[in-house]
């Protein structure tokens, strides 16, 4: 029905009950009277009916969708009748000097009870006609009985179209228990929750706790998908508060619920300081990181975003979305352009003088370089080489590697290849201006190189999901996360640091495999995990900190700082100098050794760390 048609509608049923009360209140209290020759009731309907439609015009009575009514639209239904009632009374007086006081009440509460009804009418007929449909959609225990809660279910019933009837309400306080909410009860606790799946066959899980810290969250995630049953989430509060997006957005829960890692709080005083107004260059701009830095840098009013990358499909990707923003005087320059091109990233620096870089192109990807080290010798190598020199001939301020925890005793060539970009930046450090450090950190989650995506991809394709080893574990973290902490951890150097960010509790790769499985809605006899073996170069475990660079403080939060000693400028120089003649064999054996080279004394350091961390605790 058009908005024309509705208003019509309702204002000819409104114009039937105010016609029809006032009458019959008059015969009821005068019977005996001919309502058609009596001029005072004549003047009262005609008062009544122009009133009512004025105060029913104001209230927006055939502007609202009655079919959600509730207090509110009553109170207004009353505000309006008693206007209008009023205005009739004032009428009556000025006509006859007198008044009907019993018709003008009955009239009132005639006319609430009419109006009332027929607008709750609309409503009632809406909610049978959902709870018919609701009939097949999926039974859904809502956890969390508080506001958020409460506002979930009622769309849930008032909304078919979401496929979910919410059957049962979970909650921790036991005061709510036994009660019941928009005819829905609270059963019991979130500790119960695996017994009341089964007693209530429910189908759909949505956690409605907005207030849960990211630790609470992750527990109360796994409790759910451990019953094999479909779970979402609504936002969290910090994400409601800030207006982004509403209470009823649903979303699946995402495997970054699992970390259970607390957000960071950034010094943004200082990030602010350092890249307002500044002209800031991100090499691998289209990876996954580069692109996340571009995004995270975007919002803190930067000059001029250098968007610097090989591939130009990526690179137009994040330049569109950058613009997509309307950022506010930032300007976006794309260039196309290959870390291992000297004289073009030279050319790059010298015309737009950053002043700082985020250097994140890399090759990453373990087994693809154990098979070209040549390519990881030549991107990670001699392209950090590249840009990093031309940041010091150009005295760019701030130069921020991005590296890896695989950079720790490396038994591949790609955690050896960024070990020795490392051990480039920091013999710039030592005689350059521009402020040089790194930045190492673990796995990201949903990375191109993450195993997020395989896993993805293999459960669509109904698996094997591949595991090498029912052992091997890995640190992780989500992109957004490790982005802000890169750009805090640059700003926060003065000069050849390493700095490390606190990546939690290790996860056994299965474990994840297994959460995944039951993120889709699958259990393992549906998705079979298969063991592979590990691959050539790869880790059982990763670590974050050599025993040579190990510092005990913590510079801020999640962000700790170590400081290795470089090899000698002269012998990097050499090093540099014979790699493109080396076979790919001599490439890896210098590389490897290179990066391992260890005294005894620094291998009894680190066992005497390693203990003392176990016990401390400091990274868990």
């Amino acid at each position: 029905m058009t908005i024309k048609k509705r208003i019509i509608s309702l204002f000819f049923i409104d114009s039937v009950i105010i016609l029809s009360s006032i009458y019959a209140c008059y015969l009821f209290l005068n019977p005996f009277v001919n309502v058609l020759t009596d001029d005072l009731l004549f003047v009262s309907t005609i008062t009544l009916f122009i009133a009512h439609h004025s105060f029913a015009w104001h209230y927006g009575f055939y502007r609202k969708v009655w079919t959600y009514a509730s207090v509110d639209e009553l109170k207004s239904i009353v505000k309006a009748v008693s206007l209008t009632i009023f205005v009739a009374s004032i009428m009556q007086f000025a006509y006859s000097g007198d008044l009907y006081v019993r018709t003008l009440i009955l009239s009132w509460m005639l006319l609430i009870l009419l109006l009332g009804s027929s607008r709750l009418s609309l409503r009632v007929f809406n909610e049978r006609s959902n709870k018919r449909k609701s009939i097949q959609a999926s039974r859904t225990m809502v956890i969390g009985a508080g506001q958020a809660g409460r506002m979930i279910a009622q769309q849930m019933k008032q909304n078919p179209l979401w496929g979910k009837n919410p059957v049962i309400f979970v909650d921790d306080n036991k005061t709510k228990w036994r009660l019941e909410i928009y005819g829905i009860e609270v059963v019991g606790a979130i500790e119960n929750i695996p017994e009341l799946v089964l007693k209530h066959q429910i189908e759909e899980i949505v956690i409605a706790i907005p207030s849960l810290s990211k630790k609470e969250m992750a527990d109360l995630t796994k409790l759910c998908i451990n019953t094999g049953v479909k779970t979402q989430t609504i936002p969290r509060l910090e994400d409601l508060i800030s207006g982004k997006i509403t209470v009823n957005d649903i979303r699946d829960v995402k495997i970054e619920d699992l970390l259970g890692r607390e957000e960071v709080k950034l010094d943004m005083g200082m990030i602010e300081e350092k890249l307002m107004r500044k002209t800031i260059m991100v090499t691998g701009a289209g990876g996954s990181i580069g692109s996340e830095l571009c995004r995270q840098i975007s919002v803190l009013n930067p000059a001029r975003i250098l968007l610097l990358g090989h591939g130009e499909n990526s690179i137009y990707t994040i330049d569109m979305e950058l613009r997509g923003k309307g950022l506010n005087g930032t300007e976006i320059i794309p260039i196309i352009a290959d870390v291992q091109d000297r004289e073009r990233i030279f050319e790059v620096i010298e015309t737009y003088k950053p002043d700082i870089i985020y250097h994140a192109a890399a090759h990453k990807h373990v087994p693809l370089m154990e098979a070209n080290p040549l390519e990881a010798v030549k991107n990670n190598i001699y392209g950090t080489k590249n840009v990093a020199e031309a940041a010091d001939k150009y005295n760019v301020g701030n130069f921020v590697l991005i590296s890896t925890d695989k950079a720790v005793n490396p038994p591949n060539i790609m955690g050896a290849s960024k070990r020795f970009a490392e051990m480039i930046i920091q013999n710039l450090a030592i005689t350059s201006e521009t402020t040089f450090a790194a930045v190492r950190f673990g796995n990201v989650l949903g990375s191109r190189g993450s195993v997020v995506p395989l896993f993805k991809a293999q459960i669509a394709k109904g698996g094997p999901v591949t595991v090498t080893d029912p052992e091997m574990t890995r640190y992780f973290m989500t992109i957004p996360e490790a982005s802000r902490l890169v750009i805090q951890a640059g700003l926060l150097a003065n000069g050849g640091e390493v700095f490390v960010l606190d990546m939690g509790e290790p996860v056994k790769i299965v474990d994840l495999a297994r959460n995944m499985i039951k993120l889709s809605g699958y259990e393992e006899r549906d998705i079979k995990i298969q063991f592979t073996g590990m691959r050539p170069g790869e880790k059982m475990y990763e670590e974050l900190l050599d025993a040579s660079e190990i510092q005990s403080e913590k510079i801020f939060p999640k962000i700790y700082i170590g400081k290795s000693t470089p090899i000698s400028v002269g012998e990097m120089n050499i090093i540099l100098k014979n790699l493109p003649y080396m076979s790919e064999k001599e490439i890896k054996d210098k590389l490897l050794s290179l990066a391992n080279r260890k005294t005894k004394k620094i291998e009894t350091e680190k066992e005497e760390w390693q203990k003392n961390w176990k016990q401390e605790g400091e990274f868990a």
